[in-house]
């Protein structure tokens, strides 16, 4: 799948992990080259609780590839992705800390899958309403998700409360990459002005990943674990 690339357009997506996840083996360096080959022009690279694999993804990046250097991290309320971070945030504290201490870095912040029931994910509607005026996007299609049911309540939830939808792939895998994505016309993403200003325009485009790609998952986490590479325990509150 290559992206047909057009003067003033910019194919972009905000929720891609590496191997510096405890549940991915692809190697930054593999997922960089996949999206440059299947034509998106900027991806965050948004590893669990740590960003050291999107620095080395940046470092990797083929000309014509922009990383942004993002996390999902685990809060006491659910999963954020954060994107533009300078240092990696710690998992385990308040969504609303969280938020706070990625806003004093700059950086932007979205709601990955916050209505998928298999997942760490912002299901309790009493957090969600309470975040929607902090927070710049929310993942109203993930290629992950199961079923249509939890894409479907992010996309009402996103227009309720009136906040940009993104596709994302949400990739774990090299074959994943680009799976999912979206398009701005005349934006600049790889800036938090840049990518407010495309979130404004964008359009989806949905796909799925493969239900037997998905299964490398559970593989992965177990490889990782023998290495002893596990998630990144919580701070205490």
């Amino acid at each position: 799948m290559a992206l047909s690339a057009k003067p003033g357009r910019v194919f972009f997506d905000l929720h891609c992990h590496t191997s510096y996840s405890f549940d991915s083996l692809a190697q930054p360096r593999d997922q960089v080259r996949a999206a440059a080959q299947r034509g998106l022009t900027h991806l965050a690279i948004t590893d669990h609780d740590r960003i050291d694999g999107a620095l080395e993804a940046r470092a990797a990046a083929p000309t014509g590839l922009t990383v942004l250097i993002g996390e999902e991290v685990k809060t006491a309320d659910g999963d954020l992705i954060v994107v533009f971070l300078e240092e990696a945030l710690p998992p385990g504290r308040s969504a609303v800390d969280t938020i706070a201490a990625a806003r004093e870095q700059g950086a932007l912040v979205g709601i990955p899958h916050p209505f998928d029931r298999y997942r760490n994910s912002l299901l309790r509607e009493a957090s969600l309403d309470s975040l929607a005026g902090l927070v710049d996007w929310v993942e109203t299609w993930n290629a992950r998700i199961v079923g249509r049911a939890g894409n479907e309540q992010a996309a009402a939830f996103a227009l309720e409360h009136g906040l940009p939808g993104t596709a994302a792939s949400d990739a774990h895998s090299t074959l994943e990459v680009g799976v999912a994505y979206n398009i701005a016309p005349e934006a600049d993403p790889a800036t938090p002005a840049g990518l407010l200003e495309a979130l404004g325009t964008i359009e989806l485009r949905p796909g799925r990943a493969s239900y037997y790609v998905r299964i490398l998952t559970p593989f992965a986490k177990g490889v990782n674990r023998a290495q002893g590479k596990t998630r990144i325990k919580p701070v205490e509150s």
